[in-house]
Order: C-alpha cells, then structure tokens, then sequence
C-alpha cells in the first residue's frame, strides 16, 4: 500500500491523474475502471487538460464504471452515464462505443449483473480501478455489511449515502433506493487500485479503512489485502 498526503485538493487531482495517464502512456490499450462523485471531477479535469495539450491519447483506452442507479437511464442527468459523459468521456478522444457504465433500466437487472461481469472478462480485466469511499466506508455502492464474495449485483441503499447523494437533486425524496454496482471481488481483481478522498470529513473513515481491522462493516477495509492499491488524501 502507498499512502500519499495531498497539499491541497488540486494536488490531490494532479496526483490521481498522474498515476492514471502513467498507466495510459505505458499501456495505450488499458481498461480503465472509473468512478463518479464530487471527489474524482478535478482529477478528470486535469486528464482532460493534459489530453488537450497533446500529452495523453485515450483513442485505444476502453472504461468501465463501478455503479449506477436503478430508473435512471444516461439521458437523466442525474445519472452517471451522464455524469462520465459530461465531465470526462465528451472531452477526450476515447471511442464512445468502449466507454461502459451498467444500465440502470434494464428490463432484466439480474441479467444485467450478469452481463456486466462477462463484459469485464471479455475486456480481459480492468489494469487500474478508481475509487472514492463513503462516509460510511462504502465503494462502489457496496455498503456496509456488504459480502466481499460478490460481484456485480443489485443494492438497496443506505439512508447515509441516500442522504449524501441529496444534494445532487431538487429533494431527498427524489434520490433512487436502488443501485446497480460492481460486487467487492469485481473492484479487488482489478490489477491496480486508486483510492483517493478529500476533506476534514472523510478523515476517520480513512484512517479506519486503512489502518483498521478488515471487515464488511467497513467495505473499503478490505483494500488492504490487495497487492497494488495507492491511496490519495487531503484533509484540510
């Protein structure tokens, strides 16, 4: 594990970055595994920027995202194929055909999970996995007392990350109950993994998650039995 302490929040997002576009340059044709929330923006912000001085070339990079919610297909612009869409893949050349986000409006959700694995087994595995965590030491939308045996499947959510996720739409009532999301095993077989997390808030679950005893009360704590995983913070 490398713990990495972060100046300030743009330097927590140049930093993820660059361990992102290191695994771009060295391998062009990576499987880049992606996240959503309010942490990731600047580190996408800062590939779309070095992207667009000619320093990193997506055209043969292919992304997977961890989650998205049940009821919400990629036009709602609460959902995070919109949210990928709009903040990273619309502003580099990666081929819109090999970025993949689950469908959360599946007529089947079961097949859904299905498929969503083969898709990862197909793409030969993801090289580099990001990752933020939840207040409650959720990643993905694998919540506490998750089973770290799963892959991808269907989630209730916790009224904490129902209430986190508040803020992106007009009410509370609004937030779906339901999520699609890779299982733990799906993120732990990922080659690489990225975490990153910032603010005062996310301090003691960090600190728990990797230093604290593994357990499904807290998901993320069972990062620290993977053989590569970086781990970005800032806390000021």
């Amino acid at each position: 594990m490398r713990v990495i302490e972060a100046k300030d929040y743009a330097d927590l997002s140049r930093k993820a970055a660059n361990v992102i576009s290191a695994q771009v340059i060295l391998k062009p044709n990576s499987v880049l595994g992606l996240a959503t929330g309010s942490t990731p923006i600047g580190t996408y912000k800062q590939l779309i920027d070095w992207y667009n001085k000619g320093d990193i070339d997506f055209s043969m990079t292919k992304s997977i995202n961890l989650d998205e919610y049940v009821g919400l297909d990629g036009t709602n612009d609460q959902s995070y194929r919109y949210f990928m869409d709009n903040n990273f893949f619309d502003h580099i050349n990666i081929k819109k055909e090999n970025t993949f986000v689950p469908s959360g409006v599946a007529n089947d959700m079961e097949a859904e999970c299905v498929r969503y694995d083969k898709l990862i087994a197909d793409m030969g595995g993801i090289d580099i996995q990001l990752l933020g965590i939840g207040h409650d030491g959720h990643i993905g939308f694998n919540e506490p007392g998750a089973a770290f045996e799963k892959t991808t499947h269907l989630v209730t959510l916790d009224e904490r990350t129902i209430e986190a996720n508040a803020r992106f739409f007009a009410s509370k009532d609004e937030v779906p109950k339901r999520a699609i999301t890779m299982g733990i095993k799906s993120i732990m077989q990922a080659r690489k993994l990225l975490l990153i997390a910032n603010g005062p808030d996310k301090k003691e679950i960090v600190q728990k998650a990797i230093n604290g005893p593994v357990t499904p009360l807290i998901p993320a704590s069972i990062l620290q039995f993977h053989p590569d995983l970086t781990v970005i913070y800032c806390f000021n």
